[in-house]
């Protein structure tokens, strides 16, 4: 017998949604729609992401095992794969971006008082790049080399809280010099 709201449903909680509800306003996010809105998309893209779910439709199933269940984790009704592929192809990714931008401003703010460092007073940071290999047939988009595809991913990490403050994606061929480039520098940062 259920007696509350699922784990999930708790962590959802969590999230400001006033603030979501404002980022998709300014974007348009929910403009046209018929079935999935942005706040329900992102609630099934996070559960993809918090059960480790491969592809759509391994998501689709595990929602679907339990439809009875749904309600308590926050959604109305079942969600097919169909409907989130053309969410995820339609939808303006700057909405999510945006997102989590305040959401790791939030996780920052946190983490603030940590004395991890000692008796730094100043934030440090460390720049890591990770270049992704793709397949070049189903990703042509992503040259890297005569016959390799691949991104590469920029992230600035504070290692106050080892929370990342910046997350780049873009082609393999963008040297890590002129990632530099990208940051915003802080104010006293190391």
């Amino acid at each position: 017998m259920n007696i509350g709201k699922t784990l999930f449903a708790q962590l959802m909680d969590f999230l400001p949604w006033s603030t979501f509800d404002r980022i998709v306003a300014r974007h348009g996010g929910d403009r046209a729609i018929r079935m999935l809105s942005c706040r329900v998309h992102y609630q099934v893209m996070a559960f993809a992401q918090l059960t480790y779910r491969e592809s759509l439709r391994d998501i689709e199933a595990c929602l679907s095992a339990q439809s009875t269940k749904l309600y308590h984790m926050g959604l109305r009704e079942p969600v097919r794969r169909s409907t989130l592929a053309d969410a995820n192809e339609t939808r303006d990714w700057r909405i999510y971006a945006e997102f989590a931008h305040r959401l790791i401003a939030q996780a920052r703010r946190l983490y603030a008082s940590d004395s991890f460092l000692g008796d730094l007073n100043n934030t440090a940071c460390a720049l890591d790049s990770t270049t992704i290999d793709l397949c070049l047939s189903l990703f042509p988009w992503a040259h890297f080399r005569t016959t390799k595809a691949a991104v590469k991913m920029y992230t600035l990490l504070d290692l106050r809280g080892n929370i990342p403050s910046f997350i780049h994606v873009s082609d393999g061929k963008l040297h890590d010099a002129h990632a530099l480039d990208m940051l915003v520098p802080e104010p006293g940062a190391i």
